[in-house]
């Protein structure tokens, strides 16, 4: 696995930080009121606002890796949101999110940290999600799983999203296409390494590797593949036991 947060890692809090300047983050709010109409945004607020109605009262929601609030506006049942990000100029942006107004009621709280290694108190959210981060820009490992489950109240939910490691978007010479073939073909536990080469210890992620990391923390309530006109995607949403 990648270096975490138990050794201090601080590379992809360090690369968003310089990646998503001033410029940047004004660009890419600006690219919000655009995608507002695309069907892949649609589906994607759609699918959020749908997590959000799997709970029966008012919840409690942190967005990791929330760049400038895109998909706050598809939040339903808020008590009160939390929006984290390694970026200042992208928590500046999301001061004025898309819909701000749909927020006017709710408590906003925006933090300047890294999912890696800034900490809430345990069992402080009902609804942790992340969209176009984890295994993405930033690993999906284990630490990570296990910090979000630490965050989550019981019955609690975690809905993220991945790049698929079959993405047209990944460059697949004809060694990685042997090497998902044998994958495909041969049982789980013949494939361990060259699996975890393919998703890059996280930087992407399959079905394989997502049930593989939440087992035993989460249970799988629903995971499927979406496409966006970027990528290929893993979509799961997990829940915590009551």
């Amino acid at each position: 696995m990648p270096t975490d947060a138990a050794n201090g890692d601080r590379r992809w809090a360090d690369r968003a930080a310089s990646l998503y300047d001033e410029s940047y983050a004004r660009r890419y709010r600006a690219r919000d009121n655009e995608l507002e109409s695309t069907r892949s945004n649609q589906e994607l607020i759609g699918w959020l606002g749908g997590v959000c109605d799997r709970f029966d009262h008012s919840i409690d929601v942190l967005d990791l890796g929330c760049g400038t609030g895109r998909y706050f506006w598809g939040l339903r049942r808020l008590k009160s949101l939390t929006g984290l990000d390694a970026s200042d100029a992208m928590i500046a942006q999301a001061r004025e999110p898309i819909h701000g107004e749909r927020l006017s009621a709710v408590p906003v709280t925006l933090v300047a940290g890294d999912v890696v290694n800034h900490s809430f108190p345990n069992g402080s959210f009902d609804l942790v999600y992340s969209i176009g981060v984890l295994a993405e820009h930033v690993p999906l490992t284990q630490a990570t799983i296990d910090r979000v489950t630490a965050w989550l109240r019981p019955g609690g939910r975690f809905a993220f999203t991945t790049v698929h490691p079959k993405s047209p978007s990944v460059s697949r010479p004809l060694t990685r296409r042997l090497a998902e073939t044998a994958t495909d073909m041969l049982p789980n536990s013949l494939t361990p390494a060259l699996h975890r080469r393919l998703v890059v210890d996280g930087m992407y992620a399959d079905e394989r590797w997502i049930t593989q990391l939440l087992a035993g923390c989460l249970a799988i309530e629903s995971l499927d593949r979406f496409a966006s006109d970027v990528h290929l995607h893993g979509r799961c949403v997990a829940r915590k036991a009551a």
